[in-house]
């Protein structure tokens, strides 16, 4: 989350206007006209107000999908489910906020919220746009729980319940046939070994990789499959944690990069010294176009899913025809089952690029 307050404390000088009055040409009759037709204009002032007012509250709110889109692919402070009319499933998430004025605060998100479900002030702090300022312009350093950190650390406990419990089963019983979700993830397993990781980082060193191999493999497919939940959260769709899983991916390339995978790198064999002042740049740059991709490619795909499909559902309230819903609500359902797919296809195809660059990284050289 960013540090930085969008708001700058404003100061507005005093004009002073002065103003010269000749008594001798103003009667106390013209005046009294004067405050007369004021308050006359006031009145119907205020009656045009009232009534554009009511003309407006009578007006039916008009369908806005793109807020709805962005409300559903962005990170909250707060985990909303569903709206039935003025009521809001939402679940208030922990705010954990510090300025050097009040120090560190902790508070439900629900503080920012008003009985009619706007938004308020809380404690000098306003939440606008999904993100915290302080009023007086000061930096706020904000570490909440926001729904897609929430939505990371139940993924989390999933991965650890469900994969803690499958290796004691391998433990107790090593030579008994697997069952329940042993059985069911045994054969993703196999396939990331012998598919992914022997066949791009080689019989030698794969097995040294296979815990890290592994991790991202499901952590990318199970956040991708919560996502896909109505009400989940767009984890694995936010720019922050498929860079963070780009970084990682980039240490642990480089880190075991062998004297063959710098060499190729800086000093290119079997190319004239002077090409090496054109290659080795652009090797260079490759070094770290390589995680770029994979940062863009995850986020830009998934996000891709959610507006395609929202889209899709929005149709039927855009042209406010429930008859255009017998042709949307299937292509919705055939494009639900496509994301299913894509779900794994990109948790497979991050992982197999991983293990390809790694692979280049510990290959050693061929005489």
């Amino acid at each position: 989350m960013p540090i930085k307050t969008f708001f700058k404390k404003m100061y507005f000088s005093n004009i002073i206007i002065g103003l010269l009055f000749s008594f001798s040409s103003f009667s106390l009759l013209a005046n009294e006209e004067v405050v007369a037709h004021d308050k006359t204009q006031v009145h119907a002032d205020t009656a045009t107000h009232a009534a554009s007012k009511a003309t407006q509250e009578a007006e039916p709110t008009k369908f806005d999908p793109g807020k709805l889109i962005l409300h559903h692919i962005a990170d909250e402070h707060e985990w909303h489910f569903f709206t039935v009319g003025h009521f809001h499933a939402t679940l208030p998430l922990p705010c954990i906020v510090y300025t050097e004025s009040a120090g560190l605060q902790v508070f439900s998100s629900a503080k920012f919220k008003n009985e009619h479900h706007e938004e308020v002030p809380y404690n000098g702090l306003v939440l606008a746009h999904g993100k915290i300022h302080a009023e007086n312009g000061e930096k706020v350093y904000d570490i909440s729980i926001t729904k897609n950190v929430a939505s990371l650390l139940i993924s989390a406990v999933l991965l650890l319940t469900i994969f803690i419990g499958i290796g004691k089963k391998y433990q107790d019983n090593p030579h008994r046939a697997p069952k329940g979700l042993q059985s069911m993830f045994e054969p993703i397993i196999i396939f990331v070994r012998d598919e992914i990781a022997k066949n791009n980082i080689g019989e030698k060193h794969y097995r040294r990789f296979m815990p890290y191999l592994l991790t991202i493999f499901f952590f990318i497919w199970f956040n991708n499959m919560l996502g896909l939940i109505p009400g989940g959260a767009n984890v694995t769709g936010n720019i922050a944690v498929t860079l963070v899983l780009a970084i990682i991916a980039f240490i642990i390339t480089n880190v075991n990069g062998r004297s063959a995978y710098w060499t190729h790198i800086f000093a290119m064999p079997g190319v004239p010294k002077w090409m090496l002042i054109i290659l080795t740049p652009v090797e260079i740059v490759g070094v770290f176009m390589k995680p770029f991709s994979l940062m863009v490619r995850l986020f830009a795909n998934i996000t891709a899913g959610h507006i395609i499909l929202l889209s899709l559902v929005s149709l039927i309230f855009i042209f406010e025809n429930a008859a255009l819903g017998l042709a949307v609500v299937p292509f919705s359902l055939f494009m639900n089952v496509i994301e299913l797919i894509v779900a794994f296809i990109q948790a497979f195809i991050f992982t197999m690029l991983v293990s390809n660059y790694i692979g280049s990284a510990v290959e050693e050289h061929h005489h």
